[in-house]
C-alpha cells in the first residue's frame, strides 16, 4: 500500500517505526503443520488444488468456521470466487445446519448469476453432503467437488481466508453480542474485498482484480 502511494520502505524500517510509536503487531499463532496420507482419494475432487482460474464464476470454494460470542459458539459460512479471491457471500448462524450453507449459496447465486459449468468446491462437511444442499446445487445446475477426507490443503484458499480473518480481526476482540459480531465480520469482509491488497493478485484487491478483468 505504501508502494502504491510512491513511498519506498522495508519491513525492517516499518518495524522500527512501530517500536518507536509503541504499536504492537497483530498476534500470529504458530502455523499448524498437517501431515496427511490419504488412504482413499476422493473421486469427486474436480479441482485437484488448481486454485488459479482465468475467469470469474468458474469455481467457488466454501467452508464453515467457529466464532464465539460471549463464550457461545456461532458458525460462519463463506463462499469465495477462486478467480479474484473475493468473498461473494457469507452468513452467520447459531446452528451448524445444512440451511446455513444453502442460504449462503442462494445469496452468492443471486448476486453473481453464474453461467453453466460452475464448480462448487468444499470440504467433506455434512452440511455440504446433505440432501438439502445437494438439491440446491442441482436446481441451479452447479457441479459439486469435494476435498479429500481430512486434507485442508485441498481447500487451501478458504482455509487461508479464515486464518486472515481470525488473525487480523477476530482474535483482536471479545465479542459480547451477536450484532457486534456481525458488524465486525461485515467490516472485515468489506476491507478484505475493497482495500486489502493480495499478493496473489499482484497487490490488487479482489474488487480491483475483477474490475480490471471486465474492463478488458
Amino acid at each position: 500500500m505504501l508502494a502504491q502511494k510512491g513511498l519506498r520502505t522495508s519491513a525492517g524500517r516499518v518495524g522500527n517505526l512501530m517500536k518507536e510509536l509503541k504499536l504492537e503487531n497483530v498476534y500470529k499463532k504458530k502455523p499448524i503443520r498437517y501431515y496427511f496420507t490419504p488412504t482413499k482419494k476422493s473421486t469427486k475432487d474436480m479441482i485437484n488444488r488448481s486454485f488459479t482460474q482465468t475467469e470469474p464464476n468458474k469455481v467457488w470454494v466454501s467452508d464453515i468456521t467457529y466464532l464465539y460470542v460471549n463464550y457461545k459458539p456461532y458458525y460462519l459460512c463463506t463462499i469465495i470466487d477462486l478467480f479474484s479471491r473475493k468473498v461473494i457471500a457469507y452468513n452467520i448462524s447459531d446452528k451448524m445446519k445444512a440451511s446455513l450453507a444453502v442460504e449462503t449459496l442462494a445469496e452468492a447465486y443471486k448476486s453473481r448469476k453464474p453461467e453453466l459449468g460452475l464448480v462448487f468446491h468444499s470440504d467433506q462437511g455434512r452440511q455440504y453432503h446433505s440432501y438439502e444442499f445437494r438439491s440446491a446445487l442441482r436446481s441451479r445446475r452447479i457441479l459439486q467437488s469435494f476435498s479429500n477426507p481430512g486434507c485442508p490443503y485441498d481447500n487451501a484458499v478458504a482455509e487461508l481466508f479464515f486464518r486472515s480473518l481470525k488473525v487480523e480481526e477476530v482474535y483482536r476482540w471479545y465479542y459480547k453480542t451477536l450484532d457486534g459480531t456481525k458488524a465486525s465480520i461485515a467490516e472485515y469482509i468489506g476491507f478484505y474485498n475493497k482495500i486489502r491488497p493480495h499478493q496473489y493478485l499482484k497487490y490488487r484487491t479482489p474488487n480491483q482484480f475483477e474490475s480490471d478483468y471486465y474492463i478488458k
